[in-house]
Order: C-alpha cells, then sequence, then structure tokens
C-alpha cells in the first residue's frame, strides 16, 4: 500500500507539471502574437464581424486612455476670410464655421423658398465670398491752392465804405453777418428709401465687390444675408493686410488706366513673418496676362513690411505663416 499510494502521487504530480508546462506555452503564444501582431500593426487591419462585438467588448476597445481623455479635441481652424460688417456681426461664435474674421457671424438671409445648411444669396459672382453689393469709388483728389487767411479788419476802419470798383485779381474778404442763416437749399443728398438702401449706405466703408450668388436658404432672417464665420485673433490683422494689399491693388490699376480689358485670375503664394517681412513670394496661378500678374505681386511687396504680429497672434501661429492670396480680374 505505501509503495502503490508513492506511484499514486508521482503521477498526479507529473500531470499538473505537465499543466503548468502547457499553460505556461499557451500563455506565452497569447502573449507573444499579440505583441507582434500590435509590432506590425496587425489589429489595425483587422475587422471583427458585427455580430461578434458585442457592446461590453466594442466599449473597451474604444475606450480611451486616461491622457487621451483629457486631451481636449482639435478645434479646426477655417483658412478663408470674410469680410463682416457691423450688422452682420453677433457675439456667439457659429458651431462650424466655413470662413474667419474679426468678428463673428451666422447664417441668414432676407428670404428663403427652402431650409438648407447655406444661406441663399442673390448676387451675381460665384468666385469670390462676399454677402454685399459695395460699389467701389474713386477718390480723385485735385491739388487746389489754400485759400488766403481773413485778416480782421482794423476796428477804425468798420464804418469804411467800401469800394465802387475793384482792380482785377483783388480778394474781396466780405464782413460776415453776427445771426447766422439757416440754408434753405435742399440737401444734395437723397434720404434713402428702403432700409436696404440705408444699410447699403452706411456700409460704403466696407470693401468694395460684388456679393455673391448662392443657392439655398436658413431659417436664421436679416435684412443682409450673412454666413458663417469665425472671429480669430488674427482677424483684424488680416483685415488690415487684405485692404492695404487691395488699395495697393486698385492704385497701380488705376495708374494704367484699367478698363476690365482682360478677365482670369492671379494666385499668389507667399511667407509672411511675424514681423511683416513677405519673403518666397510665388505666382503658383496666372490665366491673366503676365503684366496684371506683375501689378499683383507688387500690390502685395509694395505695402511691405506690414505691422508687426500682435503676441496673441504670434503665440498662436508661430512666427511664419503661408498665404495664398486671390485676385480676380472680371
Amino acid at each position: 500500500m505505501p509503495g502503490a499510494s508513492f506511484r499514486q502521487e508521482r503521477i498526479e504530480l507529473n500531470r499538473l507539471f505537465r499543466a503548468l508546462i502547457l499553460s505556461l506555452v499557451f500563455h506565452l503564444l497569447i502573449v507573444g502574437t499579440y505583441q507582434a501582431g500590435k509590432k506590425y500593426q496587425w489589429w489595425d487591419h483587422m475587422r471583427l464581424p458585427s455580430w461578434f462585438q458585442p457592446p461590453l467588448l466594442t466599449e473597451l476597445l474604444k475606450k480611451k486612455s486616461p491622457a487621451q481623455a483629457l486631451k481636449p479635441a482639435p478645434t479646426e481652424t477655417p483658412l478663408v476670410f470674410l469680410d463682416v460688417s457691423p450688422d452682420q456681426a453677433v457675439a456667439e461664435p457659429p458651431e462650424k464655421a466655413k470662413f474667419y474674421s474679426a468678428k463673428n457671424s451666422v447664417a441668414a438671409n432676407p428670404d428663403a423658398d427652402q431650409e438648407t445648411d447655406t444661406p441663399k444669396i442673390t448676387g451675381t459672382q460665384t468666385e469670390v465670398p462676399k454677402t454685399q453689393d459695395v460699389p467701389r469709388e474713386k477718390q480723385i483728389t485735385t491739388l487746389q491752392p489754400a485759400p488766403p487767411k481773413a485778416q480782421p479788419a482794423p476796428v477804425a476802419q468798420e464804418e469804411q465804405k467800401p469800394k465802387s470798383a475793384e482792380a482785377p485779381g483783388d480778394i474781396t474778404v466780405a464782413k460776415s453777418e453776427q445771426t447766422p442763416q439757416k440754408d434753405p437749399g435742399k440737401s444734395t443728398t437723397s434720404r434713402p428709401r428702403t432700409v436696404v438702401e440705408a444699410l447699403m449706405r452706411k456700409n460704403l466703408t466696407q470693401p468694395p465687390g460684388q456679393k455673391m450668388k448662392q443657392e439655398g436658404g436658413v431659417k436664421a432672417r436679416r435684412e443682409i444675408a450673412s454666413l458663417d464665420t469665425k472671429s480669430t485673433p488674427f482677424g483684424a490683422y488680416d483685415a488690415a493686410l487684405i485692404e492695404a494689399i487691395r488699395g495697393r491693388w486698385y492704385s497701380l490699376l488705376d495708374e494704367r488706366s484699367y478698363a476690365s480689358d482682360s478677365r482670369g485670375k492671379v494666385v499668389l503664394r507667399f511667407q509672411l513673418h511675424y514681423d511683416g517681412r513677405i519673403t518666397d513670394m510665388d505666382i503658383s496661378e496666372n490665366s491673366s496676362t503676365e503684366m496684371l500678374g506683375l501689378i499683383c505681386q507688387k500690390a502685395v511687396m509694395d505695402p511691405a513690411p506690414f505691422e508687426k504680429w500682435p503676441a496673441e497672434m504670434r503665440r498662436l501661429l508661430g512666427e511664419v505663416r503661408n498665404i495664398q492670396f486671390t485676385f480676380y480680374y472680371q
């Protein structure tokens, strides 16, 4: 009996040892396969059938690490600038904006016959995003001699009678009355007849351009159509930059007496540094003439260097920005 008992315990120990070895090999195989799949990215390309994905397993696979959970989701910054007038500005930015500016605005239209994701804008052109018709008025400044200063007449000569005849070229200074009289004439500026006309006159200081044409319709109603636009720390800087380039461009075209005899567009790409310098200027596209392309380059380079970036703008963008500027000849 003792011998039989000894042999039976030895057999049980052998079985236990074999089971331990098999378990160790099995676990090493699983861990090795997982590590190899992770190294060679096998699991990224494997898709299990939907029936093989229980809710608990799906949640565990989608569960993020604590560091990823605390990391805020990156916000997409709009890349296209849009002029926003004070009548279009709102306090809260829209959730999704395709454009950026110095002010916020939300999608709205005066009237619409359908509801979509884009507002209805009844303009004429489809190239430049613009929600208002603002005419460009050429300001011609003529040089004139300064008028002579009126010298106060001495007290002793106040009672002198005016001369009956005046020599040619003499300057006559008439004595003004003590009580000013109101001008009975009519004003040369007529009153606006509609609300839209009044708003248009109010926004004549806005950059000139033609209103865009866009089909659609949204629920929000405003007298002036607007698009979803987000205010950014560099919106005001870019507005001043665009205005400087636009003003120089118009000036160069006026010097050449440009009369819309050419069509096309010119796309410039350059780098804008934090100190206002322009480098690496390149014409990436020109469907107009070579001369008009050179005018576009000159319109950007002449006002440079521009103002230095504000501290917030430099903190957000770094020290160099890649800019694409498009000129349209229509």
